[in-house]
């Protein structure tokens, strides 16, 4: 790859910036100062601009612990989006969210630049359990089990079985788990509503194999580990 495109492709700066940047002598490749804008680099080099080490991954593939009030969009102007929470370079990268949790939920958030896992990863073939924990209005009951067993019957779609395992049950208050394997617009909102339950409060938990880092506050995040990768791709039958 030319050596401008890859510090454009990093969010070091424009293609025009990071030319500048190269005819100064600002930038070390392998321990070398490249004067050479189409020189040609690997990705994993060693690159120093302005004295400072920069990761050179174009892969990248990250948790988030999304908080409420952030809509899962690359661009709004009408709210904070997902990726305004990241750092510039993920943008940069190509870096995007592996379908949407709704601006009112909260909870585990994934964003890769491999584009085909993540199509694998929400194609409804693929089967990938998504697990929630709700707060919800009113008392569930065996019978709610039971109904989100056989499928939600909604306005204009049958919801596929979903596992509904209730933690706590009160009068005015209920907590529970569910897990489904659809993501369609407001699924769970809706489930729970077509059973006279109104959701307070929402937290994705759980992506196929993946927990959410208990270690993340909201609106953190962290790079995924090899094995974390590596579990994802086996989850849809790649490796």
């Amino acid at each position: 790859m030319r050596l401008d495109r890859l510090l454009g492709s990093l969010g070091i700066a424009s293609r025009s910036g990071a030319r500048d940047i190269i005819r100064q002598g600002r930038v070390q490749v392998d321990g070398v100062i490249v004067r050479d804008n189409a020189a040609n680099v690997e990705e994993g080099c060693d690159l120093i601009v302005d004295g400072v080490q920069v990761d050179t991954r174009l892969e990248r593939h990250v948790m988030m612990n999304k908080p409420v009030g952030v809509l899962t969009a690359a661009r709004d102007t009408r709210a904070a989006t997902v990726l305004d929470l990241l750092p510039p370079v993920y943008r940069a990268c190509g870096c995007m969210p592996v379908g949407r949790l709704d601006k009112d939920t909260e909870g585990l958030l994934l964003f890769t630049t491999d584009g085909q896992m993540a199509h694998r990863l929400l194609a409804p073939s693929s089967q990938v359990e998504k697990e929630y924990v709700a707060q919800v209005t009113g008392q569930l009951t065996p019978q709610d089990v039971q109904a989100f067993a056989q499928g939600i019957e909604l306005k204009d779609f049958t919801a596929l079985p979903a596992r509904l395992t209730i933690l706590s049950a009160q009068a005015e208050q209920s907590i529970a788990r569910v897990v489904v394997t659809e993501g369609k617009f407001h699924q769970v909102r809706r489930m729970f509503a077509a059973r006279n339950h109104e959701v307070t409060a929402l937290q994705r938990v759980r992506f196929g194999p993946l927990l959410l880092d208990a270690g993340l506050a909201l609106g953190q995040h962290r790079e995924l580990s090899t094995e974390e990768v590596q579990l994802l791709l086996e989850s849809v039958g790649r490796k």
